[in-house]
């Protein structure tokens, strides 16, 4: 396994293992992504990714598949650099398992020492697939039929705007957010979900601030964060949590999440462009 706060493997000609390869995973420390807000500030949550090209073979040859669910706190110190994780999971395409049990077992072992933390893992064969049901669109009110001119296609908090004398409670979404991988500028596209309560958020500031993502490059977790960030710091919320659903890319999406709740467990709700 290697640690880092380069970006290893992507944006790199590779050859894919074809035997069990744990030492391919390539950590990226959270905090570089942190140092770069320059300001401390408070959350809680993590990142769900979801990996739909799991394949191994059993004790007698036969291949297996699977989709699985991976569950990496926000307080880890590190993140998983994607293409490394697809490397990884394709490693065992050719590896023989007794179960799906022992495979879980393993890539727990193998994502915990990876991220610093224990990596909460499920895997689920085509009987199960039915657990990863589509919920459609996320609740609330979304922003993306309102009226704007945007100019700005790099993040500027200074877009954001709130009302002290109007107190409000709601869920706001889009599906508006792109962003760019920072190593190959390839697009990262997103649904993003912000529920709060405090003074109420102008709707056109948030969308126009939403959509200076644009240009932006930088890891998933890394603007989740940065959203989360700029919304407590401009607009003061007494509550927040910003979720984002990003689409997939090498069979795999990344959905983070964070909220000044502690107590918080968000569900893992598919949407439909996913």
């Amino acid at each position: 396994m290697s640690v880092s706060t380069g970006h290893g493997p992507l944006g790199e000609s590779v050859v894919y293992p074809d035997s069990y390869r744990p030492d391919v995973l390539f950590a990226i420390a959270r905090q570089s992504g942190r140092d770069a807000l320059d300001a401390q500030f408070t959350f809680y949550g993590a990142d769900v990714w979801t990996a739909y090209e799991i394949s191994w073979l059993d004790l007698k040859g036969k291949p297996q598949v699977a989709c699985g669910k991976f569950v990496i706190a926000a307080s880890s110190d590190s993140i998983v650099e994607s293409k490394s994780f697809k490397l990884y999971l394709n490693s065992f395409n050719q590896h023989r398992l007794e179960s799906k049990a022992e495979l879980e077992a393993l890539l727990i072992s193998d994502l915990s020492a990876c991220t610093g933390c224990r990596v909460a893992v499920q895997l689920f064969t085509p009987d199960e697939w039915h657990a990863l049901s589509i919920n459609g669109e996320p609740l609330g009110r979304c922003l993306d039929g309102l009226d704007v001119a945007p100019q700005q296609y790099h993040p500027s908090a200074e877009l954001l705007r709130c009302d002290d004398t109007q107190k409000a409670s709601e869920q706001l979404y889009s599906h508006l957010l792109r962003s760019r991988c920072p190593v190959t500028s390839q697009p990262d596209w997103a649904s993003i979900i912000i529920d709060y309560s405090g003074p109420k958020i102008d709707e056109k500031a948030l969308l126009l601030y939403l959509i200076s993502f644009r240009e932006h490059d930088d890891f998933h977790e890394h603007c989740v964060e940065r959203i989360f960030h700029d919304l407590s710091q401009h607009c003061r919320p007494d509550s927040l949590t910003v979720s984002a659903r990003y689409l997939r890319r090498g069979g795999l999406d990344i959905n983070p999440w964070r909220s000044s709740d502690p107590s918080l467990i968000l569900p893992n709700h598919r949407l439909l462009r996913q």
